[in-house]
């Protein structure tokens, strides 16, 4: 027999009702503040979306304080108003509802030092709402993309799961309410919006009164392709101009006509600049692959001291393109921190910058300021040969403050790599880099030996390289053990053909104190003695989080080596991914892996079983 609810219980669903349905003319709402803070507390912890919603929305803000938690910022003393109920109450009702999204937004204000930092909170109830009006944008894309569509938008039905979850029940109110249609939500949530994105058919005036009352910071558009969803993405763009920060494009054909309306849109009234911040163009076709120029607000827009950041990434552009881009930074004093041009086919782009140019432009640009705050530059998987690597080089002295160089996925051999060599002789002084990818660069063991015998002469300051999907063999293993000697934080050697014997020499050669907190050596075919390197890796490297070591052929014995290093090692380590090692799911101790943890989550990963893993490329 089911048991019947308590009379607190019946009178809480009573006051839930009545805050989801009724008109509040007596005042009820009014005085459920003045409940005893245990009903009160029960009441929120019971209460949907919506009912949350229009409870806060009426509550008198002579009583807001009096259902906030307090809590001292750390390092002044100050007691500040922080984390109320309300908040856990949304920030609950998020997790419950979108458990894989909360860890993306986590804030401990108690790791705030100062007090401005302590005032800012993280506002679970807009990013609830927020996150909701997505899903209902996104349910209304799969009904308007239906051929049979040809209506509002704004009065498309919502699928009946999106109502519900909010806490509103269409049985009460019939199949067609408020919210039962797009533009219900709209009306009420909006106003919560910050971040949105956009299938094409959304680029139209309705939409823009759709999110009349929203405040546009990061919008993302997919599929844009006409003139029609120009047109309408540029109204969007106008209406939220002044507070869009990010825009970012996906799968989209653009024109030159068509960044130039998007740029001249974006330019706020009366100071002849936009407020963007980070611009990206990815897996989009940009039609004029290679132009003899750029308009001209394009050019305002790449050289406004706004932009930060900039991607145009497996857009189908061309040397001309690309060259024009970095004109156009390169004649102004943008405050760009990131450029990324990786997945194209830019080979040359860089010619401007040989010594020998017959334009003399190098000269002009070393007056350039544009690239004075570069950071971090994307040119992965772009064809580039020697020759560009020979022009990289030349460019990059006038990128004082670069610290990421990936130059992954470029076929520009060991003749590449050692026309980039001079360049860290220069810098290394002064503003060195931090990070280097040279991952599938078709280099060879003489290559990389040349790059590590400098980097370790000149005792080089970096803090991550990556040499994978190289074919090295096992004679770069001394070298490797030496360059952990250096700064070096994050390695990674995957697939560079060491085999047993080279992690042998990597043992023999590593230091005593390891600094490194990263490091991938999957795909080497290590056998028993990767297993080894594992285990004395793990005693040195006290400050080691993760570790990539799959697909090694690491027969069952290994697991033991393994676990005893971590049973006397008093490391940080978080994961191990075994993954991929068949034979380790037969090993004796195989409950002995749920003794290592983080966080409640097991350290290692292995494959449950043997027939569950892909075999190497080159196993019989």
């Amino acid at each position: 027999m089911a048991k019947s609810p308590s009379l607190v219980n019946l009178c809480l669903g009573a006051l839930q009702n009545h805050i989801l349905y009724g008109d509040d003319d007596d005042g009820i709402v009014q005085g459920i503040y003045e409940l005893p803070t245990e009903l009160f507390d029960g009441l929120l912890k019971q209460l949907p979306a919506l009912a949350l919603h229009k409870l806060q929305l009426q509550m008198p803000l002579g009583r807001q304080a009096d259902f906030d938690l307090d809590y001292h910022c750390s390092g002044n003393g100050r007691k500040r108003v922080r984390y109320g109920k309300f908040d856990i109450a949304w920030k609950a009702l998020f997790s419950s509802r979108w458990r894989e999204l909360v860890k993306h937004f986590q804030v401990n204000p108690l790791s705030y030092k100062s007090s401005l930092e302590c005032a800012e909170t993280f506002d679970w109830k807009q990013k609830y709402w927020e996150t909701h009006l997505q899903n209902c944008f996104d349910a209304a894309a799969e009904r308007a993309m239906l051929p049979s569509f040809n209506g509002c938008v704004g009065e498309i039905q919502i699928p009946g799961a999106l109502i519900k979850i909010i806490g509103y029940d269409e049985s009460a109110k019939g199949s067609m309410h408020h919210y039962s249609r797009l533009c219900g939500h709209c009306q009420d949530f909006g106003c919560y919006v910050r971040c949105l994105r956009l299938q094409n058919m959304f680029c139209n005036k309705e939409t823009c009164q759709l999110l009349a009352s929203s405040q546009l910071q990061c919008l993302l558009l997919r599929r844009i392709s006409s003139d029609i969803h120009i047109d309408g993405l540029c109204m969007i763009l106008n209406q939220n101009r002044e507070t869009i920060t990010s825009l970012e494009f996906v799968n989209c054909k653009l024109s030159l006509v068509d960044l130039e309306a998007i740029c001249s849109t974006l330019v706020i009234e009366g100071a002849q600049a936009h407020a963007v911040k980070h611009f990206s163009v990815k897996a989009s076709k940009l039609l004029e692959a290679n132009p003899a120029s750029f308009p001209p607000k394009l050019i305002s827009f790449l050289s406004s001291r706004s932009l930060e950041s900039l991607s145009l990434c497996d857009d189908h552009i061309g040397r001309n393109y690309a060259n024009l881009t970095l004109r156009a930074l390169l004649d102004a004093s943008s405050s760009l921190s990131t450029l990324e041009l990786s997945d194209n086919n830019i080979s040359g782009w860089l010619s401007d910058f040989r010594c020998n140019s017959s334009n003399q432009a190098l000269s002009s640009y070393k007056k350039s300021k544009s690239m004075q705050s570069l950071r971090v530059l994307n040119l992965r998987g772009n064809n580039l040969r020697k020759n560009d690597l020979e022009d990289l080089t030349s460019a990059l002295i006038h990128m004082p403050v670069l610290e990421t160089l990936d130059l992954a996925d470029n076929p520009f051999e060991d003749d590449g790599i050692k026309c980039l060599i001079p360049h860290f002789v220069k810098t290394f002084e002064h503003f060195p880099l931090a990070n280097l990818n040279l991952k599938n660069c078709e280099l060879s063991c003489n290559g990389a030996t040349d790059l590590l015998e400098v980097l370790i002469a000149l005792k080089y300051p970096l803090t991550s390289l990556s040499l994978a999907d190289n074919d090295l063999g096992s004679q770069i293993a001394p070298l490797l053990g030496d360059f952990m000697h250096t700064s070096i934080r994050s390695l990674d050697i995957k697939d560079i053909g060491l085999g047993s014997s080279g992690f042998l020499e990597l043992r023999i050669n590593m230091p005593d104190v390891v600094k490194l907190i990263s490091i991938n050596i999957s795909e080497n075919r290590g056998g028993i003695q990767a297993a080894e390197f594992l285990g004395e890796l793990i005693s040195k490297a006290s400050e080691l989080v993760d570790v990539h070591a799959g697909y090694n052929l690491m027969p069952p014995e290994s697991l033991n080596i393994i676990c005893s290093a971590l049973k006397i090692a008093k490391g940080e380590l978080q994961r191990m991914d075994l993954t991929g090692n068949q034979k380790l799911c037969q090993a004796d101790n195989l409950l002995a892996l749920s003794e290592f943890q983080h966080n409640g989550e097991p350290i290692m990963l292995i494959s449950s079983s043997s027939s569950q893993d892909t075999l190497y490329d080159d196993d019989p």
